[in-house]
């Protein structure tokens, strides 16, 4: 009896530790089906009840392999996603959890995912976020994004390994967890710069450890294909899930105009919407079928899942997609037509298959060669001669920069000077670990409001910056034209680039590279110079 009851016990924890989410995702006989709720903002809302209803409904149908819930979604402050789906895992339901960078530092993201992992929530899903809304408290809250999706996903690998650190002058293992982590990408984007910055980007995430991929809202068919191709000629076994969005008209038209950051939909799909929005029923089953379509188009395609939402979407709503999109998924290619939604001049890194509607196995042209800028080209021959380790320049330099970096009055006369010249020609913000070298000479700091560091975030919009569009190009899409000019544009997914590291605020780039304490520094392997005995003494 006794016996009985330990492996009793020795099963229930080892259902507790199956992930079935993970499971679904990594089994290629599974189509992965995930719900994603939006919770709302309050602690006693009737959104919040609607997501707890949902799981339960969810759970129902049986055929809903996890609830996906958003993070503060446009920036609104909405109550705490880990909390929810912490309560989620009680009901028995396999938890999403989205984690957008917007709000928090490192040290907070790293206690939320320990916390998630200590209540048994395992999916993450790594995103920039969206900029913060005016909606804040008193009014626009300041913006974080102190890490990006690329090093939230270095992070979870390293705990999942068993994440070092110093205690107490020792050096600490904490225990491994066991976090499955996904990431986004827009393969939808219009403009070259733009498409291939995601890709870039992309990359880096894989080659971070991501374990799944959910696309960005589109309905083009060509660019759903498009994502498949670029993996495997890349040789990214990597599962992908399909976001299959019920798109109203009223929807359509906000993303349209780019309301609704990186969600792109044209205006031949916004005609077609608003005459489906004149029926009795307000285009409702309209746009259903068109979900089921979508989801089917996916399932034929090779992706490996779909990941269902909308607002006010019902379980039956989902029921539908589910039942309907099986049923089409055998004819697939048929459905490929009703999603012709290209963009006036939009870029795809294919040639289009006549036969079948989709892409062939051949590249674009690309015969576009940007004209650089004069300020870039003065970057590039300063950085070759003032910044390479084997220059001539570098190494009489280094001897000054030790003398300089031992001197405080001659420190401060060497900042004041970098600012006066950098401020002028990049708008530096004094960061103190720069990463011009990483970007083009582009500063993501000052730039970027997003600060993004290792690639563009999903809402560009026609090659301008999501938070300041028609003024300002994403510095994204500039640091490939300059690169392209020069045959140089797939740099930008060679590296990843580290989070920047905040105890150089406020000093000396240069002289932290020549030091070598910035982290391009030591990602070339430069190394601080050997102490003399006087002063190892």
């Amino acid at each position: 009896m006794e016996v009985l009851k330990l492996t009793e016990k020795i099963d229930q924890k080892l259902g507790e530790r199956i992930n079935s989410l993970k499971a679904a995702i990594l089994d290629r006989n599974t189509f992965c089906v995930t719900w994603e709720q939006i919770p709302g903002r309050g602690a006693f809302e009737m959104q919040q009840e609607t997501v707890f209803d949902n799981v339960a409904k969810a759970a129902e149908i049986g055929r809903i392999h996890a609830i996906s819930v958003t993070d503060n979604p446009g920036g609104n402050p909405a109550i705490s996603t880990e909390m929810l789906c912490a309560e989620i895992k009680k009901l028995g339901t396999e938890p999403l959890v989205h984690l957008a960078c917007r709000d928090k530092n490192r040290s907070q993201i790293e206690s939320m995912l320990y916390g998630l992992a200590a209540s048994g929530v395992r999916n993450i899903l790594a995103l920039t976020g969206d900029y913060p809304s005016p909606e804040g408290f008193e009014g626009k809250p300041k913006p974080v994004f102190d890490m990006d999706p690329v090093n939230v996903v270095r992070l979870v690998e390293a705990m999942n390994k068993g994440l070092e650190h110093f205690a107490m002058g020792k050096k600490v293992r904490l225990a491994p967890t066991e976090l499955f982590v996904g990431v986004c990408v827009s393969p939808f984007k219009q403009l070259e710069s733009e498409v291939m910055a995601q890709y870039y980007k992309l990359k880096k995430k894989i080659e971070a450890g991501a374990r799944f991929i959910i696309t960005q809202i589109g309905y083009d068919a060509r660019k759903y294909h498009e994502l498949l191709q670029w993996l495997r000629l890349n040789r990214f076994d990597i599962p992908v899930l399909a976001n299959v969005y019920v798109l109203p008209y009223s929807t359509a038209k906000l993303m349209n105009s780019n309301r609704i950051p990186g969600c792109v939909v044209t205006d031949k799909l916004v005609a077609e919407l608003a005459e489906e929005a004149k029926a009795l029923d307000k285009g409702k089953a309209a746009r259903l079928l068109r979900s089921a379509k979508l989801y089917a188009l996916a399932k034929g395609m090779g992706y490996a899942g779909a990941h269902i939402g909308g607002h006010g979407i019902t379980s039956d709503m989902v029921e539908f997609i589910i039942t309907k999109g099986e049923e089409l998924a055998k004819d697939w290619e048929k459905l490929v037509p009703e999603f012709d939604y290209p963009q006036p001049g939009g870029f795809y890194l294919f040639e289009k298959d006549p036969k079948t509607g989709l892409n062939t196995e051949t590249f674009s042209k690309r015969p576009s060669k940007p004209s650089p800028p004069m300020i870039y080209r003065f970057s590039r021959l300063a950085h070759v001669t003032l910044f390479e380790e084997k220059s001539w320049v570098f190494k009489m330099l280094r001897p000054v920069a030790c003398w300089v970096d031992r001197s405080p009055r001659a420190r401060r006369v060497l900042e004041f000077l970098e600012h006066m010249a950098k401020t002028a020609l990049f708008h530096c913000l004094n960061c103190g670990d720069c990463a011009l070298f990483d970007v083009a000479f582009v500063c993501p700091m000052s730039q970027c409001p997003k600060n993004q560091r290792n690639g563009a975030c999903g809402g560009s919009y026609q090659g301008w910056c999501e938070v300041y569009p028609n003024e300002k190009k994403c510095v994204w899409v500039q640091a490939y034209d300059r690169l392209k000019a020069y045959g140089e544009e797939k740099t930008l997914g060679d590296y990843i680039v580290p989070p920047c590291n905040w105890e150089l605020w406020q000093t000396s780039s240069w002289l932290n590279f020549y030091m070598g304490r910035d982290h391009t520094a030591k990602r070339l392997g430069i190394r601080p110079p050997e102490k003399k005995g006087a002063e190892r003494a």
